[in-house]
């Protein structure tokens, strides 16, 4: 199975989402900034890594798990991804498109334009870590929801 996080840029929500269900991160607590931050791939990507499947591991069940930013064009994006799949063969039942998107709020938002878009990342990436950890819950949830789904 081949399982695919995304969300606007592919940096925070998505990064973390990945992360917890690769079990770099905690699924049933909040962890700290520390380790969120220590994370090799959150808050990370470039412009230029937006529309593409970053591969980040494989989980515990032999999955695959990657991440995209589709920046606010996901009804473009995703019925490419899905049409592609088909072109090379590929079950459907053998891919699932996560989104996390409605787990980003204002400090994510702001903090990750901060740090990835004006490079300011000693401002940034405190602000966009501590909304990324408000909203942890609801990423972790998510995580949760997708694992249940391939058990």
């Amino acid at each position: 199975m081949h399982i695919v996080y995304h969300c606007a840029t592919g940096c925070h929500s998505s990064s973390t989402a990945a992360a917890i269900h690769l079990g770099i991160l905690p699924i049933e607590y909040k962890p700290s900034y520390h380790d969120l931050i220590s994370v090799p791939f959150y808050d990370a990507l470039e412009k230029k890594d937006r529309g593409r499947l970053i591969y980040r591991g494989i989980d515990d069940k032999g999955n695959s798990i990657y991440t995209l930013g589709r920046k606010y064009i996901s009804h473009l994006i995703l019925p490419v991804i899905l049409d592609t799949w088909k072109i090379f063969n590929q079950s459907p039942n053998n891919l699932i498109l996560i989104n996390t998107q409605p787990c980003v709020n204002g400090f994510m938002k702001f903090g990750g334009y901060l740090s990835r878009n004006l490079k300011l990342t000693k401002i940034g990436r405190p602000i966009v870590a501590k909304g990324t950890l408000y909203s942890y819950k609801n990423i972790a949830n998510i995580v949760k929801d997708t694992k249940r789904l391939l058990s």
